[in-house]
């Protein structure tokens, strides 16, 4: 029997996932009363694989998800064991912070901030139907219907499903339709995605296997610590909060024997045998994958890391494997450190239901059902950062669309994020997207660093930051700049003393007088460094020593992004109206033609990069615009 509840609320997000929650979060702060479903209460922001945040550009998309007013950044800074800053010997460009969590308390960190944020109510259901109406010029989302039949009528929708649509998890000859951690699935709402014309993928991720702490030998592993001064990952953190003691992280290797247990029972690995139809993510293999495809490696790098303070369970990051129950043990047991090991949870893959993300706009709305927003991992990308990140925008611009004003569009110049949203929308993705620094055209200009200076004023622009946040940030530029002009102006001669110091900094000496600004552009000297020589020097914040510091550094390289980026955004602001019939731009290639009503890009620049548009199609494209303008 099923029930005939109705409700009216402004916004439903679907999901209640890392998307989930900076969807549901933005929309209710921004005053809209928001209903966000979840499979099971107690999996709020669950991190059903790696036990971390940030890493590798990942770093970048938390800090900017701070940065326009989200919550991942302060999560993690509340819920962290154990932080480090990763590349410090490379370019301020790819320094990323990355931080392991306490995996229980950052979902129910993140709970307790959804139970309290007002306009917004947290409801256990799978929703198994997006309900639409057609209207004289298309088609537009008005709510969604559970598998009990209650009616949840809303203004906008926005899905968050994660990996739970129609999840599969298996290993060896084991498949459960379940989702990750053995909770239920969403096994209904794909059909009705369909029946909208909606396009699904079919990819597949996995996870390693959880073992017993007690069982572990550390005495043949390199123990991995924190860094000794934590970096906090939102910029409303204070500094001093994050000092805590931290836990250790374990190293060791696979070897000859490991990869002789996997290549002896690739027959018997579902990745092989055609079990799994789903595409896996290149850049996060299988140790299957690794084995095979790295031949000529010897060994492989495993992370032992803890899954929080009150347990046992430690994670082995990059040995994340499908095969049986048999071969996981012996695979494991093979590993220096692990002889003796008890697995908890055995690793497995999972293979899920997504769209292919090239049926949005770069607001995150599908382009054929208006109201209707996705984010996440259901958008074909892999992660949680990245999922933030789309959550993030889908919910500002669901909001926004009900309040009637102008979407949030972050281009490729402005932000990671916006990198992140232009590739999923513009590109064929053939396996889960991953953010990666090198897609970044403009990466000195998009450091983790300054996404603050970036950033925080779209977020107050949009709502999500308060005045005095803001006013703090404008105060940060005045005080960087204002340092900037201070050291370009102050002398420094050839006294002994300063000799002295360029000849203990193994720096060469001045013939003569020189200024602060020139000293700091040294390789082997920084802004911090020549405080000793410094006497007039103001007491600033280690945030805004730091800008000082690389804006000098990388002047020249910045000031060369920064044209780059300009000459981008004059293609970006060539808008393509919506409604263009490309049938009648003359001279376009028959396949240019054929993409562009596909993907039907918001501006020059957007065409530009979709795979089958040619210099000479865009120029095409450039002429018939201005002769209509005209």
């Amino acid at each position: 029997m099923r029930t005939g509840y109705e409700e009216t609320c402004d916004a439903v997000v679907v999901g209640a996932g890392h998307a989930g929650c900076e969807a549901a979060l933005a929309c209710a702060r921004l005053g809209l009363e928001t209903v966000i479903f979840t499979v099971s209460v107690d999996s709020i922001a669950l991190m059903p694989c790696n036990p971390n945040i940030g890493g590798t550009s990942k770093g970048h998309l938390v800090r900017e998800v701070d940065a326009l007013g989200g919550e991942m950044g302060k999560n993690i800074d509340r819920t962290f064991i154990q932080s480090k800053m990763l590349n410090l010997s490379k370019g301020p460009a790819v320094h990323s912070l990355r931080a392991q969590a306490d995996k229980a308390e950052y979902s129910r960190s993140m709970r307790r901030v959804l139970e309290n944020t007002d306009h917004l109510s947290i409801v256990q259901g799978e929703v198994t139907e997006i309900l639409t109406e057609d209207l004289e010029d298309g088609r537009r989302v008005t709510g969604v219907k559970t598998y009990s039949g209650a009616c949840y009528y809303a203004k906008t929708v926005i899905l968050c499903t994660g990996t739970y649509l129609r999840a599969r998890c298996i290993y060896g000859d084991v498949s459960n339709h379940t989702g990750p951690n053995g909770l239920q699935a969403a096994n209904h709402l794909t059909d009705s995605l369909k029946g909208l014309g909606i396009e699904m993928l079919r990819f597949k991720t996995g996870t390693p296997a959880r073992i017993d702490k007690r069982s572990i030998d550390f005495s043949k592993m390199e123990e991995q610590v924190g860094d000794e001064r934590v970096v906090p990952f939102s910029f409303t953190t204070d500094p001093e909060s994050v000092q805590i003691d931290q836990v250790s992280c374990w190293l060791t290797y696979t070897n000859e024997k490991t990869h002789e247990i996997i290549r002896e029972n690739l027959d018997r690995s579902p990745l092989y045998s055609g079990v799994i139809e789903g595409t896996g993510p290149r850049y996060c293999p299988s140790i299957e994958d690794k084995v095979v495809k790295f031949a000529d490696k010897s060994r492989h790098q495993v992370f032992i890391e803890p899954e929080g303070l009150f347990t046992n369970e430690m994670y082995v990051g990059g040995m994340s494997s499908s095969l049986p129950e048999d071969v996981q043990h012996a695979m494991y047991s093979s590993v220096a450190g692990l002889e003796h090991v008890k697995i908890v949870r055995n690793a497995y893959a999972i293979e899920y239901d997504c769209i292919d993300p090239r049926q949005l706009k770069a607001t995150l709305e599908f382009k054929d059902i208006r109201g209707l927003f996705s984010g996440g991992q259901f958008n074909g990308s892999s992660g949680y950062e990245e999922a933030a990140a789309q959550g993030l925008v889908a919910g500002i611009n669901g909001a926004r669309y009900v309040l009637g004003k102008s979407p949030l569009l972050l281009d490729r110049s402005q932000a990671y994020i916006g990198v992140l949203i232009d590739d999923l929308v513009t590109k064929e993705n053939r396996e889960p997207y991953r953010m990666m620094t090198s897609r970044a055209e403009y990466r000195l200009l998009l450091r983790q660093d300054n996404a603050d200076l970036r950033l925080t004023g779209i977020g107050y622009e949009m709502g999500l930051i308060s005045r005095e946040r803001y006013a703090h940030v404008l105060e940060k530029e005045r005080l960087i700049a204002s340092e900037i002009k201070r050291v370009e102006r102050v002398y420094v001669g050839t006294s002994p003393k300063v000799q002295a110091f360029l000849e203990a900094h193994k720096s060469t000496l001045l013939k003569s007088g020189t200024n602060l600004g020139e000293l700091i552009r040294r390789p082997e000297l920084s802004y911090d460094l020549l405080e000793e020589i410094d006497e007039d020097r103001p007491s600033l914040s280690p945030e805004v020593r730091e800008q000082v510091n690389i804006h000098l550094k990388y002047e020249g390289y910045i000031k060369r992004q920064k044209k780059q980026a300009e000459q981008f955004r004059k293609l970006e602001e060539k808008r393509i109206p919506e409604n263009l019939d490309y049938d009648r731009v003359e001279s376009l290639r028959i396949e240019a033609r054929q993409k562009l009503k596909q993907y039907r890009p918001a501006s020059i620049g957007q065409a530009s990069r979709i795979s089958g548009v040619s210099p000479a199609d865009v120029s095409v494209l450039l002429v018939y615009l201005e002769s209509r303008r005209k």
